[in-house]
């Protein structure tokens, strides 16, 4: 049957189906070099080798800088009192995520600010130093190491921490054992919360703290009582942290 054009004397021109098809079909865009680029800086492991290279920056940066010079040279003369503690405070945290150990530390912050100001200035380093490095792990390093957690011991912890965060990382802190670097790196691959993982630290780093701030703070005086209490402190519970730990090994072996 002659449609209306061909009944009026004119011509009609029919596309093919199959051109139709072609014509309607999307042309996918070609992948340019800055995508490509983009995902490989942005994958797992590319942000875990910067978080690595990030670290051993920092460390070699304590190297060099030697910050143990500081209490045979003393704090620089243009600061003093409170905000001198306050900058003491933001170098613990920048060194501990560095690897500096904290009994330094702490030791340092008796030394040179006395036992109250000192301790305010540790505690708060401490704080911000783990906030530092969970973050670091949590950005940088949570995605690559998730899937390499296959060992019995490394899925307990993780199963741990993930499960009992806030109790877990405050028996850490109250019970010295386990490396401050490795407790904020270990939480941060975890799946425990920033706030549980922080009020943790705070609360249980006051104790041992304490102890090293005021052995710091009455070094000059070994046989004071001040002095022998703060060392029966740090002593103790690292005792009691061993202890502990033998018995409930078992806990961790399980598959």
């Amino acid at each position: 049957m002659l449609d209306a054009t061909t009944r009026s004397g004119g011509t009609a021109t029919a596309t093919p189906p199959a051109i139709v098809t072609e014509l309607a079909l999307p042309v996918p865009a070609p992948v340019g070099l800055t995508s490509r680029c983009t995902r490989v800086l942005l994958s797992p492991w590319s942000r875990l080798s910067l978080l690595v290279a990030l670290l051993a920056g920092a460390a070699s940066t304590v190297l060099l800088f030697e910050p143990q010079r500081l209490l045979s040279d003393g704090w620089p003369p243009q600061l003093g009192g409170v905000a001198a503690a306050v900058v003491f405070g933001v170098a613990y945290g920048l060194c501990t995520v560095a690897f500096v150990p904290r009994p330094l530390l702490n030791l340092a912050a008796g030394a040179l600010f006395g036992s109250q100001l000192g301790l305010a200035s540790a505690l708060g380093g401490t704080v911000l130093g783990a906030g530092i490095a969970f973050g670091l792990g949590r950005v940088l390093g949570q995605d690559a190491l998730r899937p390499l957690l296959r060992g019995r011991w490394l899925k307990a912890a993780d199963g741990q921490l993930s499960r009992h965060g806030f109790r877990s990382m405050l028996v850490a802190r109250l019970f010295p054992g386990v490396p401050f670097w490795a407790a904020n790196y270990c939480a941060s691959v975890s799946r425990m919360g920033y706030v549980p993982f922080l009020v943790a630290t705070a609360l249980g780093s006051i104790p041992n703290t304490a102890a090293y701030v005021v052995a710091g703070a009455r070094a000059s005086a070994p046989t004071s009582p001040a002095f022998l209490i703060a060392m029966a402190a740090i002593a103790l519970p690292g005792l009691a942290g061993a202890v502990v730990a033998w018995r409930k090994r078992h806990h961790l072996r399980r598959p």
